[in-house]
């Protein structure tokens, strides 16, 4: 049986050439040496730019001191050497191409070089060939010196820079190793800690799971990128672990609320079974009944606040009139000790979803008919943005500490959890996801004749960016 085998140690080290700090340390560490070469080089050309100076500078120092020697144009046999390079060599050439004096090497040998008219390059002659180097520096100057124009031409040699340049060479090729390790090395330390904050993170996100969401990563305390990681992974984590509780007791809490009514119903129903022919099966059928209802409209709270979850809660929308949504919310409230106002007549446009607006304004009435002494009133009016409806109570009104609790899933302010009341904490959550869905806001307030206020804002279509001014 044969088969490829793959190698795990070559596995290793391709995923660690494609680590960060890795792909960081090539790049670099070769961008570090590329930079200093090419800094090199360029001190290597002005070097050698002051070298060809420096020389040309000597050369014309060297005519001018030949002009010096022969100032009524009696040129000695043989030129006096320069004062500043020994080697250079010199020719004092007249107009018409005869040497009048040169230097002892040059001595009884025709012209080297030529300066063509208007021009300030001098020309290589063939009789330089095998003379005077390819490489050599030369300088030519026109001078008239005793009433006759002269060409004098001074040279010498360049093995000065042929050295300078097999030095460079050499230190290049032996420095460039040199400094790409050192680079490497420097950015290989530089970007460990630079990234040790986030293989810390790392590792503290690796540990983190979903049984125990209250662990932190470490934030380094640096005004950085990586500090700014840190504190969003944090700012996450803690996000999560509150979203993770919020899940753990609404589960809980929906557990207990869903228990309760089949609680009610079995236990009815036992009793009943215990004692079939003196069991009054109507009334147990009623409450059976009565729990039925109230385990259906759990369920269907529980529906919607999961669509509320989803985001998916007003995604039919269609010109609903609050007017008329309230009116019919009134009226089919019945409570024999609260009357209920309404002081809505005119039409009040919005888009949005009516079966849900409907849930949400009964949910509201309802609360405040639960809690009122004797009357709730129902107003709303329009505004250049926003159509707001006010639900108040005449009760005991809301503590300023829970006005943003109670709208908070299976909250029940007097801490009771009994059944009889009928009611799970679920309704004002619902509205508030309700009016959340449709862009809108609901806040609990003080009624000024005492009690609860409840005030939800809704878009109105079309709204301008205006001031809100009430119709």
């Amino acid at each position: 049986m044969t088969g490829s085998v793959q190698n795990p140690l070559g596995r290793s080290r391709r995923r660690g050439l494609r680590t960060l700090r890795v792909r960081i340390t090539i790049v670099a560490g070769l961008v570090i040496t590329a930079a200093v070469i090419a800094g090199l080089i360029v001190l290597y050309i002005l070097q050698i730019q002051s070298v060809h100076n420096t020389l040309d500078g000597q050369l014309r120092t060297y005519a001018t001191q030949i002009t010096q020697s022969a100032p009524t144009g009696k040129w000695p046999r043989v030129l006096p050497p320069s004062t500043l390079d020994a080697n250079a060599e010199a020719q004092v050439i007249s107009a018409d191409g005869k040497v009048l004096a040169a230097t002892r090497s040059l001595a009884n040998l025709p012209a080297m070089y030529a300066l063509p008219p208007k021009s300030s390059a001098s020309v290589r002659l063939k009789a330089a060939d095998g003379v005077i180097p390819d490489e050599a520096r030369v300088v030519a100057v026109r001078q008239r010196i005793g009433g006759q124009n002269v060409t004098i031409v001074t040279a010498t040699s360049t093995s000065l820079l042929t050295k300078l340049r097999s030095t460079f060479t050499a230190q290049l090729l032996l420095c460039f190793p040199l400094i790409l390790v050192v680079a490497a090395a420097a950015v290989w330390l530089i970007v460990g800690r630079a990234l040790r904050p986030v293989e810390e993170i790392r590792n503290a996100v690796t540990d983190i799971t979903s049984a125990d969401l209250s662990q932190r990563v470490p934030e380094p305390g640096t005004p950085d990128e990586i500090g700014n990681l840190a504190h969003t992974m944090n700012d996450m984590l803690q996000r999560l672990e509150t979203s993770a509780q919020r899940q753990r007791r609404f589960v809980a809490d929906a557990s207990h609320e869903l228990r309760s009514p089949l609680a009610a119903i079995r236990t009815t129903l036992e009793v009943g079974l215990a004692h079939p022919g003196q069991a009054p099966w109507p009334v147990i059928a009623e409450r059976a009944r009565q729990q039925s209802n109230r385990l259906e409209d759990l369920i269907q709270q529980l529906l919607l606040l999961a669509r509320a979850d989803e985001q998916t809660l007003a995604l039919r929308q269609q010109t609903v009139d609050v007017a008329e949504l309230l009116s019919d919310v009134t009226a089919t409230t019945t409570s024999h000790d609260v009357q209920i106002r309404l002081d809505a007549t005119e039409p009040l446009a919005i888009l949005g979803h009516p079966d849900h607006l409907t849930r949400l304004f009964r949910n509201v009435v309802d609360n405040a008919v639960r809690y009122a002494a004797s009357t709730v009133q129902v107003g709303a009016v329009t505004t250049a943005r926003h159509i707001t409806v006010r639900i108040t109570d005449d009760g005991p009104g809301i503590p300023e500490a829970d006005r943003d609790r109670i709208f908070n899933r299976f909250v029940r302010l007097d801490r009771s959890r009994e059944r009889g009341s009928g009611t799970t904490g679920l309704g004002l959550a619902i509205a508030r996801d309700i009016t959340t869905a449709h862009q809108g806001t609901i806040t609990a307030t003080d009624n000024p004749a005492g009690g609860a206020c409840f005030v939800i804002s809704l878009p109105r279509p079309g709204a301008t960016s205006g001031p809100d001014e009430t119709h």
